[in-house]
């Protein structure tokens, strides 16, 4: 075959597009000093390893040669980068002993000479195998035989580099059909910190499937028709928006999705707990889940009345007033060892917190008719009592 000699749109083309993008409709020049001084270089890079390595190489040494010949204003293309971690998948195996067109359940298989098989994980359920579908999708297995553990046959697995080799392969496709796209989006990011490698497990993809569910219902009564109050929000309901408000939001900032999924979870229990279903709540809130699910955003958005996108709208602002506590749990020892805890409020003088602990019925008991000898009240803290 003759050598590939025409290199350029690869080498260069693919590497100083960012710089196009600044000034895409310039006829004379790739970008003008007035565009490039605007836009300086790019914010924030996201690429896996193996495809940015490469191509931070090629950017890298284009931009500073560019740099050098004073076409662009920054020594460097980039001014952040993010390695987002690999989706690894979780392969399947079946025990084939050796000699014979026989299979051995995981549990079984020390006590023979076996030899593991890489089994297509579309036919595995939580590492049980479809024994029909096994048999069915090759030839050679058409007349398998197997030993069973409590009549099933449990597969072995590991974690490996998804591959189709290695038959560990999910159509995302496949996920989006059964579960929907919202699902499917929401399960990548909570599966950990976007920069770590993280395993895939279709079995665990149902915990964010009964959440967005659950997210639905609070717009909805039990007939599934849409059902929202305009009535004003608790002080309750307001401290969970909010708390919810800050950490998603700070969580974005910091690409920190997974933990902003366990954010919305958190929310959504506590405000089922409330059987909350108040507009100056759940409209902030569908706000907030968008960039995580846009397409169920989309929908509630346009349910609660809305015309325009959902993302169009304005970000809901955090109020720190409504997170503040107004009462904490005071803990209250005896000689130094704690007996029980009382609610009381915040910035109580020390004469009001003696006041009402000596009232309390659980200090009479423990006081047992005695006269306390001494009440040391650490103001928002403990108390102790000296008998």
């Amino acid at each position: 075959y003759p050598y590939e000699l025409s290199t350029m749109p690869g080498f260069a083309g693919s590497s100083a597009y960012y710089l196009r993008y600044m000034d895409p409709h310039n006829d004379n020049a790739l970008v003008s000093p007035e565009a490039n001084q605007y836009w300086e270089n790019v914010d924030l890079y996201i690429g896996g390893t193996e495809h940015a390595v490469g191509h931070l190489i090629y950017s890298r040494f284009w931009n500073k040669f560019l740099y050098d010949l004073g076409v662009v204003c920054k020594h460097e293309p980039f001014k952040k980068l993010i390695n987002q971690g690999m989706i690894q998948g979780r392969s399947n195996f079946v025990y084939r002993i050796k000699g014979t067109n026989q299979f051995v359940s995981y549990n079984l298989k020390d006590k023979y000479d076996i030899t593991a098989i890489h089994v297509d994980v579309n036919m595995v359920s939580n590492d049980i195998l479809d024994i029909e579908a096994f048999r069915e999708w090759r030839p050679e297995f058409e007349n398998a035989e197997f030993i069973l553990e409590d009549g099933k046959y449990i597969c072995g697995w590991a974690v490996e580099k998804m591959s189709k080799s290695m038959w560990n392969v999910v159509n995302p496709d496949t996920i989006v059909e059964r579960f929907g796209a919202d699902t499917l989006r929401m399960y990548e990011m909570f599966l950990g910190p976007i920069e770590q490698s993280k395993p895939w497990d279709t079995n665990g993809i149902d915990g964010v499937h009964k959440f967005l569910r659950k997210f639905w219902r609070l717009f909805h009564n039990a007939q599934n028709s849409f059902s929202v109050s305009e009535a004003e929000p608790t002080a309750q309901e307001l401290k969970v928006l909010h708390k919810t408000i800050k950490k998603v939001t700070e969580d974005i900032e910091k690409f920190s999705f997974n933990t902003g999924v366990s954010a919305f979870m958190i929310c959504v229990n506590e405000l089922t707990d409330l059987k909350c279903n108040k507009r100056a709540i759940l409209e902030p809130l569908t706000i907030l889940i968008a960039p995580y699910a846009p397409h169920i955003a989309e929908e509630l958005w346009h349910l609660l009345g809305h015309e325009t996108s959902v993302n169009v709208t304005t970000w809901p602002k955090f109020n720190e007033d409504y997170i503040k506590e107004s009462t904490f749990s005071c803990p209250i020892s005896f000689n130094g060892k704690t007996r029980f805890a009382i609610e009381l409020q915040l910035n109580l003088s020390a004469d009001e917190v003696e006041k009402i602990i000596l009232a309390d019925e659980n200090t009479k008991r423990y006081l047992d008719g005695k006269q306390p000898r001494k009440v040391i009240v650490v103001p928002n803290k403990i108390v102790n009592i000296v008998v």
